[in-house]
């Protein structure tokens, strides 16, 4: 038995890791002020940022769940092991000999449990690469690389490996290195034959490890080479203390950087797929592991990507075009809106996968794939209406009875009335006012439905008179009273004026929450205005007025200008007042004087940086909406029609790009301390 750790070898483990890259290994983290780093709880699903890092004094603490402490502390809590683990596997990384008290220095064996399963998978993984350079048997698996494009050099960034013939031969060789039967069979490695001996999991088979975020190897699968091979095509790592299928991802490992700095993830559905995507140089691709891509997987991704109301990441699906690639497309759909960013599906040609497109069109066309995405809103709408006959009033009735209430699903109030609109043009529907009015009202009932556990259906009516040439005024009264109580269509216009509304509220701006993280830089630009307008100065005055979305917001920022702006000189008591006097709302008044004394948290010696990054996100959150207009003008375009113009637009986008991106970098350090 091994003695104790002492504590001033735990002392001396814990000063020398950084906590912030233990933890930025399953969390992006962003600066959030002097000495903090923020980003999005590992331990609770949500949008806006509660984990906070204080690097400086080794601590982190989750808002959202009251979670805290050290890094031993944070490790436990991820990867589900003890204290004496923890501190076992961060002294493995940084390279420490631990001395125990009363056991001198320990022989390998007598580490944590979990410690020992990872050095047995590890050692297993470097057992299987070498037999797939080195075995003679082993050539099939060699070629079955080699006839889908990957030379042995690609196939070792990934760690491939094969499975000898034998038995035991994997088993023997570790256990000779000093591992027990039991910590191989707790590692998924082996198992137990019918004659009590034991036996390797795979054989004759080609191997890929398969890591967590830490680069650590954690399970296996492998894939079938031989016709007399019974058992599958796929078999994978039984679930185990370190092996959760639900919450790996192929890839990740080599990946994570990558999806962390362009807030983008390629999921693609097997081992060769995500080879193919990263030799294409597409290499945020990611699969997942003998399971269907589910809720842990993309509760991981968005950690990742900071997926926040500040950091809008993006997933993009890849699935073959036949109709198992649509329902498969279909299911990822469901739960497409637990996704704070955008999602969107690239669709493969029928019966081909990444790795057929590479192989028979080259790295270019999975570029291009992953180019010509389409919104999964848009790929599962119009995948509901291939379903109909569109040719016939009844038909284009039936297509908008099914899928409005898809539509009136859609969260994002201004994304539904977009979709409802370009609902109504898919269907040929001559009266984008009605549908729209009627995504309007299916979302209010499915909000009523929510409370009293049920909401009414469209229900189907003969067609009118219209025929099918085209909508048909009698199809769409009838579909229009069907839900409507007979509303006049006269009534379309004023629903598309904002009939779904909150009632008017009395006089006065309702002011914002000082909470609202996506008001956020809008906030903290005027605090800067009002405290340091000397920092905040022509920059702050430059930015344009569409910047500020709230209506209080606005009217202090035109007040502000209408003061003389920041490079005017002014400042202290005197400059606040002018503000507030040149506003007649109270309530406006008081928030000018709330502005001004709040706190703005950070260093006083990081003030500048920190009210040029504010101004500079401010300013991001303005060009990323010019841009999403220029890419929906863009995506209407044909390159074919108007190259030239095309062309411009394209270049366009290509500059604002390249400016957004300069923002955003100028922004890091200005990450808000809301919690």
């Amino acid at each position: 038995m091994a003695g104790r750790i002492p504590e001033q070898d735990i002392a001396a483990i814990r000063e020398r890791t950084r906590i912030e890259e233990i933890v930025g290994e399953y969390v992006a983290l962003k600066p959030g002020g002097a000495d903090s780093m923020k980003g999005l709880s590992p331990f609770k699903d949500e949008k806006t940022p509660s984990f906070h890092v204080r690097p400086q004094h080794g601590y982190f603490h989750c808002f959202s769940t009251g979670e805290g402490g050290d890094v031993f502390a944070f490790l436990m809590k991820m990867e589900h092991i003890s204290f004496l683990e923890a501190v076992e596997q961060l002294a493995d990384r940084i390279g420490y000999r631990i001395s125990y008290e009363g056991g001198g220095q320990v022989i390998q064996r007598d580490r944590g449990t979990r410690s020992r399963l990872v050095q047995a998978n590890a050692a297993a993984q470097k057992f299987y690469a070498e037999r797939l350079h080195q075995d003679e048997e082993a050539e099939t698996a060699r070629a079955f690389l080699t006839d889908r494009g990957f030379d042995l050099s690609q196939a070792d960034v990934f760690g491939c490996g094969y499975a000898p013939a034998g038995w035991d031969t994997m088993s023997k060789h570790l256990m000779r290195q000093g591992f027990e039967a039991k910590e191989l069979e707790s590692a998924g490695l082996s198992k137990t034959s019918s004659r009590g001996t034991l036996i390797d999991r795979f054989h004759r088979r080609l191997l890929w490890p398969i890591r967590n975020l830490a680069g650590e190897v954690i399970g296996f699968g492998a894939r079938k080479l031989f016709e007399d091979d019974t058992l599958g095509k796929y078999m994978n790592t039984p679930e185990t203390m370190l092996y959760k299928k639900s919450q790996v991802l192929f890839g990740l490992d080599l990946a994570k950087r990558e999806i962390a700095s362009q807030r983008r993830a390629v999921v693609v559905e097997g081992y060769t797929d995500v080879m193919a995507m990263h030799a294409a140089g597409v290499t945020t691709s990611v699969a997942a592991c003998g399971t269907a891509f589910g809720e842990d997987h993309l509760s991981t991704l968005r950690r990742l990507m900071l997926d926040d109301n500040y950091f809008r990441g993006e997933i993009v699906y890849t699935f073959d075009g036949d109709e198992a690639g649509k329902k498969a497309a279909m299911r990822a759909f469901s739960g497409d809106q637990q996704f704070s960013g955008r999602t969107f599906v690239a669709v493969a040609p029928a019966g081909q996968d990444p790795c057929d497109i590479r192989q028979n069109k080259g790295d270019a066309a999975l570029r291009d794939l992953v180019s010509a995405r389409v919104p999964m809103f848009e790929f599962a709408i119009r995948s509901m209406l291939e379903e109909c006959d569109l040719d016939h009033a009844e038909g284009r009735v039936d297509a908008l009875r099914r899928t409005v209430p898809v539509v009136a699903d859609i969260r994002d109030s201004a994304l539904r009335d977009e979709y409802a609109r370009q609902l109504a043009g898919w269907v040929g529907w001559d009266d984008p006012g009605t549908v729209l009015r009627r995504v309007r009202e299916e979302a209010r009932k499915k909000g009523r439905a929510k409370s009293a556990g049920s909401g009414p259906g469209l229900r189907k009516r003969a067609p009118g008179p219209g025929g099918p040439g085209g909508s048909g005024g009698g199809a769409r009264a009838e579909w229009d009273r069907s839900e409507g109580g007979g509303r006049r269509h006269d009534d379309d216009e004023a629903g598309d004026r904002g009939e779904s509304q909150a009632p008017a509220v009395p006089a006065g701006i309702p002011l914002p929450s000082a909470a609202d993280p996506v008001l956020w830089p809008q906030r903290e630009a005027l605090k800067a205005a009002l405290q340091y307008p000397g920092l905040a100065g022509p920059l702050f005055d430059s930015l344009p007025g569409e910047c500020y979305t709230h209506p209080a917001y606005a009217q202090i920022a035109d007040a502000l200008s209408a003061a003389g702006g920041c490079a005017s000189g002014k400042s202290g008591a005197n400059w606040v007042s002018e503000v507030s006097l040149s506003l007649e709302d109270d309530g406006l008044q008081k928030l000018v004087g709330l502005l001004a004394v709040e706190t703005l948290r950070v260093a006083e010696d990081a003030l500048p940086r920190y009210v040029s990054g504010v101004l500079a996100r401010l300013q991001e959150v303005w060009v990323s909406g010019q841009i999403a207009d220029l890419k929906s003008k863009v995506q209407r375009m044909s390159p074919a029609d108007d190259p030239e113009g095309f062309s411009a637009l394209f270049g366009d986008l290509v500059a604002l790009e390249e400016y957004r991106r300069g923002l955003l970098n100028q922004a890091v350090g200005a990450t808000p301390d809301i919690a």
